[in-house]
């Protein structure tokens, strides 16, 4: 929920920007962006192409360093922290681009994610290979439990580089969520899927804030944003330039000049 005097979450911050700036040979990508994503919301991150969004989510989840500027996770710094590090207290990412592991089934795509696998350990090897047996086990059983949510289970043999763009797209969330993250940062999860996914997609992101899970989302899509985001930020030249509910960002002359425009005139006619 937002507060109605100050439009700012009412809720704790999952993730927090203080300053973030980040350039390259002298360019400014992201020149001090600030925001708080709220806990178990899902909030939107939207801006004009070039506004900085996904190298903001490149530094959130330790995929690029910050030139200054910090990055919290609740109360703990995470600025410039590696993306195994950042992993381990519970933030994940997807991207706009899948990276599917091709030459691994699906199944064996889902079975890499889970961290601390007990198999990874030499001493467990030698001394505790119940342990594994039965670990292995779990985690199969939830991966196959997740394949069959997000309508991939009967691909669970095929090779992830045969999959469709979209099937591809939601081997990445689930891939994810086999990981049992508490934030997921998604980077334009829409992009390039039909209509019917689309709807399929934003499903499975309420699903899983009603699960608990903070979602912070790149997407273009304002007609998605409006339907299942409780929170905007808008990005401008690096900036943050606005945040709130999207139905108050279209009354913002700001926001309007930077991105929303014709766009947000065409969706006020419907």
């Amino acid at each position: 929920m937002l507060d109605s005097t100050t439009g700012r979450p009412e809720r704790a911050a999952a993730l927090r920007c203080e300053g973030i700036t980040k350039a390259f040979q002298g360019v400014h990508a992201v020149n001090g962006a600030s925001f708080d994503v709220p806990e178990g919301q899902i909030t939107a991150l939207i801006g004009p192409n070039g506004a900085g969004k996904t190298t903001v989510v490149n530094i959130l989840s330790g995929a690029m360093r910050c030139d200054s500027g910090r990055a919290f996770i609740g109360t703990t710094e995470i600025t410039n922290r590696p993306s195994h590090t950042i992993a381990r207290l519970g933030l994940l990412r997807t991207f706009q681009l899948s990276r599917e592991l091709g030459g691994l089934t699906v199944l064996e795509n889902m079975l890499v994610a889970p961290a601390d696998q007990a198999g990874e350990s030499f001493v467990n090897l030698l001394l505790r290979p119940g342990l594994i047996e039965r670990q292995e086990r779990e985690h199969a059983e939830r991966a196959l439990a997740l394949l069959d949510t997000y309508g991939l289970y009967d691909h669970r043999d095929t090779r992830a580089r045969e999959l469709s763009g979209g099937q591809k797209k939601l081997l990445e969330i689930a891939r994810a969520v086999m990981a049992s993250p508490t934030i997921l940062l998604l980077d334009e999860p829409m992009a390039g899927v039909n209509p019917a996914l689309i709807e399929l997609i934003g499903g499975y992101i309420v699903d899983l804030k009603e699960h608990g899970v903070t979602v912070l989302m790149i997407e273009h899509n304002l007609n998605v944003v409006e339907k299942i985001c409780d929170y905007v930020i808008v990005l401008a030249e690096g900036r943050t330039l606005a945040t709130g509910r999207l139905s108050e960002l279209r009354e913002n002359t700001d926001v309007v000049k930077a991105y929303l425009g014709e766009v947000i005139d065409a969706g006020a006619s419907h």
